[in-house]
């Protein structure tokens, strides 16, 4: 691509259209126009139904591009491997506080006792979730996806659901260092889900980067935000023309190592 073509591409991609919800548009060479919705997988009763703006967006795109779609149902950790007895994992410290959880939010710890580490680390978090009135039918992603359903608009997945099981298997330790940063970061990952919920419903983030609170090691970090994202900047550079709704998680169009940015530095 010519050196004007270049200018004009990023010029076109810093477009200044604001949004009441986390978004930004990226244009792409090619006649590629993606708008980059910023997804909480869980939402509020007040996060639905979606804005008519959005949904207009939605009604006028080629297709819907998520992470993976969630509305086939089915619980994706049916196949995983048991492990030894959590307190046998964790140190004295964890293990105390992986009790104390487990009591305040009413899990049983025979349920979890021997599942993967990552796994257990999700199933804390969807009940911190849901402690602060989130639930999966408010989620953006699934709001956007019955949307395209009863509009007609095709879905695309970045990675699909085995994948992204794929991708939590294949972390060290079973995923303990998930399960340690969970516990280690549990209160400023409420306050990091209490932020995301105003972005929907208050305002949202200015454009580029924000500092976020830290709530992973800068290992699983780099595994779960900035290796996908960069997968993802692959994905859809390979788009054919068109316009495109994309939804990923609110974190990936922010912070470090953003999508966006990614996607406009090409």
């Amino acid at each position: 691509m010519g050196l004007l073509s270049r200018i004009n591409a990023f010029f076109s991609s810093l477009s200044a259209t604001t949004y009441p919800w986390p978004a930004l548009d990226v244009v792409l060479p090619g006649k590629r126009y993606l708008h980059l919705v910023g997804s909480i997988h869980m939402g509020t009763r007040d996060m639905a139904p979606l804005s008519q703006r959005l949904l207009d967006k939605l009604r006028d795109a080629d297709a819907l591009i998520v992470e993976a779609d969630i509305s086939e149902g089915g619980s994706p950790f049916s196949g995983s491997a048991e492990d030894i007895p959590l307190e046998e994992r964790l140190s004295p410290d964890d293990w105390e506080r992986v009790v104390s959880l487990t009591q305040e939010m009413g899990i049983s710890l025979d349920t979890i006792d021997n599942q993967p580490a990552w796994q257990i680390a999700l199933v804390l978090q969807a009940h911190q979730a849901q402690r602060l009135g989130l639930r999966p039918d408010y989620g953006i992603d699934f709001q956007l996806l019955e949307a395209a359903r009863a509009l007609s608009v095709p879905v695309i997945e970045l990675e699909g659901a085995q994948s992204q099981i794929d991708m939590l298997t294949q972390l060290p330790q079973g995923g303990m260092p998930l399960l340690q940063d969970t516990l280690a970061h549990w209160h400023t990952n409420a306050r990091l889900l209490q932020m995301m919920i105003g972005w929907w419903l208050e305002s949202p983030p200015r454009q580029g980067n924000i500092p976020l609170p830290n709530t992973f090691g800068d290992e699983l970090y780099d595994v779960l935000m900035r290796q996908r994202n960069r997968q993802w900047q692959t994905f859809l550079q390979q788009l054919p023309a068109g316009r495109y709704v994309v939804a990923v998680g609110a974190l990936h169009l922010y912070g470090e190592g953003n999508l966006p940015n990614l996607l406009k530095n090409t």
